[in-house]
This record gives structure tokens, C-alpha cells and sequence, in this order.
């Protein structure tokens, strides 16, 4: 089920130009699932990663790696 709230979140951003910045502002995946959670979307940083290269709508997810950070 979190699946498809992903890609629902996923379908409401493409339409969406805050929500589309305020995604590309995010740090880290977990960031992105918060911004979904606050619109009442139930799917996790983990589930986001997982969709990573793939194209969901007109949205391809892409993991980007920020400098510094540590596992």
C-alpha cells in the first residue's frame, strides 16, 4: 500500500511547482517522506530509494549523493 502513496505523492508533485522545489530542497530521502506524511502520504525514505532510476509518471526518481555524507 505505501507503494502506491508514493506514486500518488509522486503524481501530485509533478503538477505541483512548490511541492516539486520543496522536494529538490530535501537533504536526505526520509526529508522527502516527511513532506509527504505532512500532505498525508504513508511511505518511507526506504521506498523512495528503492524507485531510484525509475520513472513514475512524467518523475524520474534519482538518488543524489551529497558530499560528507557518512553511512
Amino acid at each position: 500500500m505505501s507503494l502506491d502513496q508514493l506514486k500518488a505523492f509522486l503524481g501530485v508533485m509533478q503538477n505541483k511547482a512548490s511541492l516539486r522545489e520543496a522536494v529538490l530542497a530535501a537533504a536526505t530521502a526520509d526529508d522527502v517522506a516527511q513532506i509527504g506524511a505532512s500532505l498525508g502520504f504513508e511511505f518511507s525514505g526506504d521506498e523512495l530509494l528503492r524507485l531510484s532510476g525509475k520513472k513514475v509518471g512524467r518523475v524520474t526518481v534519482t538518488k543524489q549523493d551529497i558530499p560528507g555524507e557518512y553511512n
